[in-house]
């Protein structure tokens, strides 16, 4: 018999009241079965906070380490030099590609930390102290921007990462143009020579490197949100040794400019 109900006229004239009617068994199959495919679990683990502290402790542990060794064996200066480009190369690499390989990045913190140790020895031996006051100011500068960038004082935003990465080309050719005219002029432009323009510098580098610091809080926080894989830690601690260490020699600096105008 022909139904006058419009829905089951087109049901009909489709073919479904050709079909066998469904035994309570498949019934009930298809109502276990569910509506919708479960989410695809990621092929690999995430990455997580601890992963970076972790990560991070071991990339300023072998810096730290680095160091102090070439303090205590009082790497000659050229040797320094040596490892400063080197770790400038790495660095580079590093960046560019994001890699995330350990032995890269492990290996820029040790030639950096083999630079850093000789530079430290040197300054410390011009001014007894000044080691252990640039690197309280240093954890100094990375809580305080800790705190900014937790409360959310300053907001990372893609404007601010455009206006960093812009202040730093802008900071790095001032100082490759204070170079090549220190060899025409006594002190360049005066950017390292302790007065009251190097000064300004170095205090506007520091608040640079702070920035920085805010930019790498925010990729660990965006890669903890959006599930980067685990690797990925290593990126980030590299990028906060970096950070950190453009940090620190510039506290170096600062505070010989005031403990030798005293």
């Amino acid at each position: 018999m022909q139904s006058k109900n419009p829905v089951f006229s087109r049901s009909q004239s489709a073919g479904w009241g050709s079909q066998a009617t469904p035994t309570p068994q498949q019934l009930q199959n298809m109502y276990d079965s569910p509506s919708y495919a479960p989410p695809a679990q990621p092929a690999y683990r995430t990455m997580t906070i601890d992963d970076v502290v972790v990560r991070g402790f071991m990339t300023l542990g072998t810096l730290v380490v680095a160091a102090a060794a070439s303090w205590y064996l009082d790497v000659p200066l050229a040797v320094a030099i040596g490892s400063a480009i080197v770790a400038l190369v790495l660095g580079l690499i590093a960046s560019f590609t994001m890699s995330t390989n350990p032995a890269l990045i492990l290996g820029y913190a040790a030639f950096q930390g083999v630079f850093l140790g000789a530079v430290s020895s040197v300054f410390d031996s011009q001014i007894n102290g000044i080691v252990v006051q640039a690197v309280l100011a240093t954890a100094m500068a990375f809580a305080g921007t800790l705190a900014v960038y937790t409360l959310r004082i300053i907001r990372v935003t893609p404007k601010l990462v455009k206006y960093v990465v812009a202040a730093a080309v802008a900071a790095l050719g001032l100082i490759l143009v204070n170079l090549i005219a220190g060899f025409f002029v006594e002190g360049g432009l005066g950017l390292r020579d302790g007065g009251p323009l190097a000064i300004v510098f170095s205090v506007a580098m520091i608040l640079l490197g702070c920035f920085f610091l805010l930019l790498d809080f925010d990729s660990v926080e965006q890669g903890v949100k959006q599930g980067a894989p685990e690797k990925f830690a290593w990126q980030c601690a590299f990028g906060l040794t970096l950070s950190l260490v453009w940090i620190y020699i510039e506290m170096l600096r600062l505070i010989s400019y005031f403990t030798s105008s005293d």
